[in-house]
């Protein structure tokens, strides 16, 4: 009888796997999970394994509010907050209650691959709006919204993840971001900010959050605890007007089976009261930073002239330029030949592109095998 896999990532032996955006195994904090969860299991039991409310446990929004007011200076109220079981669930519950299928979505060029697939899972054209190391232009993406609903087109709303990109680490500047959040306001255009990566900068904060920018308009800021806790807690909130709360916390899906995580919430809620989240997050990005200037470092020491790439300023990845006319899917059976992958550029563009890309995640691997892997790439794309 075949055995399924517990896990989602898979590390082929003698390949050293850029592709994946995960934590390695030392960033993970079980132990201070396993207090919290002892915490709760000693104290809230009864509270914690019944179903739970459906926006999610007041306690958890209540520490969120006050974190994201210290941390920000702006803490929402209660009714604008809602707990999702991470931002995957909440994009997809979003595109349910907000789109339909048939309506156009503005994306980044490049963007996150995986919430293209969403939006294609729902029915949504993915339409891109393009960008640079300054992160989306906004007033390419109003020439476009104009364009397109002129030519009878609905588009449901615009997605970026405005600090630390992935794939590219770009981040929206202030700028830009005030001129989103006013286009937003002045058509009407719903904003999703994917704030996956916020926290995990290296050498500077990013600018204000979209959404604070916009109060009262049509900004949904969506957040995760997977990147800064873990991905196995599937676990994440979700900041928007009240009404548009209401509409979601009202669905059927909640109505029937409570609060999304109710446990793993309940479990979050006391590593907030324990006091861990904070020096957990600054030991994460000194360990994250590390790898970061190690990955930069080594490609610089080993890859040909001609390839370019970001400096990497906050979250998982490095974004590789080839020189032109190479084709990084084109160039990957080779270099997982030479016992090195990567994801090729190409699948980060919502409408064809990219194929002289290549993305690296740095926050996977030991530090070894970072520049071992960079060398192996470096070989691979000199010979190419």
């Amino acid at each position: 009888m075949q055995i399924l896999p517990d896990v989602q990532i898979v590390q082929r032996p003698g390949i050293v796997e850029f592709g994946w955006g995960h934590h390695a195994p030392e960033l993970l904090p079980a132990e201070g999970l396993a207090r919290a969860a002892a915490l709760v299991l000693g104290r809230d039991w009864h509270a914690a394994l019944t179903y739970g409310y459906d926006q999610g446990p007041g306690r958890l929004i209540e520490l969120l509010r006050q974190r994201l007011g210290r941390l920000e200076g702006v803490a929402p109220p209660a009714e604008q907050i809602m707990i999702t079981a991470g931002i995957s669930q909440a994009l997809d519950m979003l595109c349910a209650q907000i789109s339909r299928p048939g309506d156009v979505v503005l994306v980044e060029a490049p963007t996150y691959h995986l919430a293209l697939r969403i939006f294609r899972d729902r029915g949504l054209r993915a339409v891109a709006v393009p960008g640079d190391s300054q992160g989306i232009h906004v007033d390419a993406a109003e020439a476009m919204l104009r364009m397109l609903r002129g030519g009878g087109e609905r588009v449901a709303f615009l997605y970026t993840v405005a600090s630390f990109g992935n794939p590219s680490g770009a981040t929206l500047t202030a700028d830009r971001r005030y001129a989103l959040a006013a286009l937003a306001r002045r058509e009407g255009l719903t904003v999703i900010e994917d704030d996956a990566y916020g926290e995990l900068w290296y050498d500077a904060p990013p600018p204000p959050p979209i959404y604070n920018l916009a109060p009262g308009g049509p900004v949904v800021r969506v957040g995760s605890y997977a990147k800064v806790l873990a991905p196995g807690l599937r676990l994440g909130w979700m900041l928007a007007s009240p009404e548009l709360v209401r509409r979601c916390a009202g669905c059927g899906v909640f109505d029937s089976g409570g609060g999304a995580s109710h446990f793993v919430a309940h479990v979050v809620s006391a590593f907030l009261e324990l006091g861990l989240l904070d020096p957990h997050v600054e030991g994460l990005r000194a360990a994250l930073r590390a790898r970061r200037d190690l990955m930069l470092a080594a490609l610089s020491r080993h890859l040909p002239s001609g390839c370019t790439w970001n400096p990497s300023l906050g979250g998982f990845f490095v974004w590789v330029r080839l020189p032109a006319g190479m084709d990084g899917a084109a160039i990957l059976p080779a270099a997982e030949a030479a016992g090195v992958s990567y994801l090729p550029g190409a699948r980060f563009f919502a409408e064809g592109g990219g194929q002289n890309y290549l993305r690296l995640c740095f926050s996977l691997l030991p530090h070894d095998q970072i520049a071992e892997g960079v060398g192996r790439l470096g070989e691979v794309l000199r010979r190419a």
